[in-house]
C-alpha cells in the first residue's frame, strides 16, 4: 500500500496527478490504466478547486491499495463536507442546452469505477474508488462490481 499526502494542495494539482499515477499500484494497472487516470485527474482537481474555498490548511491524502483483483484508491481531505453522491446526476439525455451545469465529472468516475463510495468521518470527506481488474459484473449506480466489502 503506497499512502500520499499533499499540502498545500490548492495550484498544485497536475503535480499531486502525476505522482498518483507514477506509484507502483497505478502504474501498472494495465488495461485499466486509462480509467484511472481520469478518475485521478477528476477527483484532485475538484479537491484542489472546490474543497477549500478560504485556502486554509488544504490537504489531500490519498492511500493506494493494489491487489490481483483490484485497485483502490481512498481521498481523504478536511475541505468542505461534500458528498458528491449524494447530488443529482446529471440527465445527458436532455439536450446540452437544457442540462443543468456540474455533475458530469462525477457521473464519469461512478461510471468508470467498479465501487464509489463517500464518508464524512473525523472531519474528513472520504471518497473510495475501486476497480476491478478481473471482473464484468454491473450492479447498482454505485456499486458496479464484485468486492462489495473493502475498507479503506
Amino acid at each position: 500500500m503506497t499512502q500520499l499526502h499533499f499540502q498545500p494542495i490548492r495550484g498544485k494539482a497536475l503535480d499531486t496527478i502525476d505522482t498518483i499515477l507514477q506509484t507502483e499500484e497505478v502504474a501498472s494497472a494495465g488495461d485499466v490504466l486509462g480509467i484511472i487516470r481520469l478518475v485521478v485527474e477528476e477527483l484532485v482537481v475538484n479537491v484542489a478547486d472546490y474543497a477549500y474555498p478560504d485556502g486554509d490548511n488544504d490537504y489531500l491524502d490519498v492511500d493506494i491499495k493494489r491487489d490481483a483483483d483490484s485497485i483502490t484508491l481512498c481521498f481523504r481531505d478536511g475541505g468542505v463536507p461534500f458528498n458528491p453522491l449524494a447530488k443529482e446526476l446529471p440527465n445527458t439525455s436532455l439536450p446540452l442546452e437544457k442540462r443543468r451545469i456540474g455533475g458530469l465529472g462525477i457521473l464519469m468516475v461512478i461510471k468508470k469505477m467498479d465501487l464509489v463510495k463517500y464518508e464524512y468521518a473525523n472531519g474528513e470527506n472520504v471518497l473510495t474508488v475501486i476497480k476491478e481488474l478481473n471482473c464484468k459484473l454491473s450492479n447498482s449506480i454505485y456499486n458496479y462490481g464484485c468486492n462489495k466489502n473493502i475498507k479503506c
